[in-house]
């Protein structure tokens, strides 16, 4: 069982342990990465969580709710758009940066590759985690969008088609095992590329 969700009170104080949300969504976002969100069911959740499923059903409503707010904390704190597209910053620079960082952290867990919203979005037709999860990457789209139109608004959508596709490929390249130093490679290769689609 994954631990450290509660923090213990003050010995003597007589109050319950505090459940910590964003803890669980941690444990969440490891265990839908590594098994997908039909891999994981409700009882291997809440028994990782280190809780019980009313408990769980209180704290966030539902298994999709709750995925959708691990995808929200993935798409928050792995690969962060807001620290790489920067207003004023380059957008060949920016982009290049945006494809090394996918590169190196999709390959960075062997047990974990590939982009989770990516992986998921790829999933069965119109399941409600697939659903949520284009929902989210749709919004990372648009964020990439707003960032090259703001310097180059004829070639926003083309650039952000080039920079999704890249991203995508190599995700899947990462979950068929495609190594770190080769996907770097890769998406160096396409950074290359965007030199001439900015033009």
């Amino acid at each position: 069982m994954i631990t450290n969700l509660k923090s213990e009170s003050k010995p003597g104080r007589g109050r319950p342990r505090v459940f910590d949300p964003e803890a669980a969504l941690a444990v969440g976002q490891s265990l839908f990465h590594a098994a997908g969100y039909e891999g994981v069911g409700l009882s291997a959740l809440t028994d990782a969580l280190g809780i019980k499923p009313p408990s769980f059903y209180m704290a966030f409503g539902s298994k999709a709710a709750f995925f959708e707010r691990v995808l929200e904390r993935y798409a928050r704190t792995e690969i962060a758009l807001a620290d790489i597209l920067r207003p004023g910053r380059p957008p060949a620079e920016a982009l290049a940066d945006l494809l090394g960082r996918a590169a190196r952290t999709y390959a960075r867990d062997p047990e974990r590759p590939g982009c989770l919203v990516l992986e998921a979005a790829r999933g069965h037709g119109e399941s409600e985690s697939a659903i949520l999860a284009r929902r989210t990457a749709e919004g990372r789209r648009a964020q990439v969008k707003a960032f090259i139109a703001a310097t180059h608004p004829k070639r926003a959508a083309v650039v952000t088609d080039f920079v999704s596709t890249v991203m995508s490929g190599l995700s899947a390249s990462a979950r068929e095992g495609m190594s770190e130093a080769r996907l770097v490679k890769v998406a160096q290769a396409a950074s290359a590329s965007l030199e001439a689609l900015l033009d």
